[in-house]
């Protein structure tokens, strides 16, 4: 029985790398936003990732309507949070939600076949969760990146619109001076304003884009600013100081957490070795001879 089912998840691998090379080498017709993504994205990812989202790219329309609209909704935000890495869309991640899915079923149904239950699961959770975590790491490493650098920048506006510069002007103008995720978000907000969207509304998505605590109090301090009528100037400087304030209570937090762990470390590990090198080198030192006490 074993043997037979072994058999059978052998010839469905086989006939899975056959269909997926014909779908590969088939002119078949991309959606939209991803043979864009292909087209411009194809030279910032590596050719594994690029040929994942060819051979998933037909299963992309199924994966989206099992999600269904809220969650793909959803799902469009987090890419964007993610910053797009790679040229990445709703559409690419559908197909390799798709790939990564049925890698992951047939190699924990072959572990399950094998008798290793714990691999089984490891198979499964990848193939369930590996599309998800890669966004995820993203936003992390997105938004560590963004507060890193939006002080910093502030205090640049700040003199900029101390200058005698309109604030639209100084923005554009500190943010082509800036690489990185940070100028890629102010460069989309600029565009948005030159298409008629208000201030306001532009910098609203800037925050819906960015789930980040300091963009969220950037923006917020903005236009609370400007319904107040502060200098400009001043409220960018305070907001500056109020991020470093808030950041190094923030490594202070994380340094507090940290000390509970190294001792516990400390207690698990490094005091029975200690120990053991203690009574081993007194026992040696002793020249006691061992077998003679345990033998009689």
């Amino acid at each position: 029985m074993l043997g037979l089912l072994l058999a059978l998840l052998l010839a469905l691998a086989v006939a899975g790398v056959f269909q997926g090379v014909r779908m590969y080498r088939a002119d078949a017709k991309l959606p939209s936003d991803l043979a864009v993504a292909l087209e411009i994205g194809g030279s910032r990812v590596s050719g594994a990732d690029s040929a994942v989202d060819r051979l998933g790219m037909r299963f992309a329309p199924a994966v989206l309507r099992v999600m269904g609209a809220k969650n793909v909704e959803a799902k469009r935000r987090k890419i964007d949070q993610a910053g797009n890495p790679g040229g990445l869309t709703i559409d690419r991640y559908a197909a390799r939600r798709a790939v990564y899915g049925l890698f992951g079923l047939i190699c924990g149904l072959s572990m399950l076949a094998s008798g290793s239950p714990l691999f089984a699961l490891l198979a499964f959770a990848f193939g369930f969760f590996a599309a998800d975590a890669l966004i995820a790491q993203a936003i992390k490493e997105r938004r560590e990146v963004i507060e890193r650098t939006l002080p910093d920048f502030l205090d640049v506006l700040a003199v900029v619109v101390s200058a005698g510069l309109g604030f639209r002007q100084a923005l554009e103008r500190v943010a082509d001076r800036y690489k990185g995720p940070w100028a890629d978000e102010l460069h989309i907000t600029l565009r948005q304003m030159d298409m008629g969207v208000s201030r306001r509304n532009a910098f609203e998505e800037l925050r819906k884009r960015n789930a980040s605590e300091q963009v969220s109090q950037f923006v917020t301090a903005l236009q609370q600013g400007e319904e107040l009528g502060a200098p400009i100037a001043d409220t960018l400087i305070q907001i500056a100081n109020d991020m470093r304030r808030t950041d190094a209570q923030n490594s202070r937090r994380r340094a507090a957490k940290t000390i509970p762990k190294t001792t516990m470390v400390t207690l698990v590990f490094m005091v029975p070795a200690t120990l053991i090198l203690i009574v081993s080198g007194m026992f040696l030192g002793s020249e006691t001879n061992f077998g003679s006490i345990f033998g009689g």
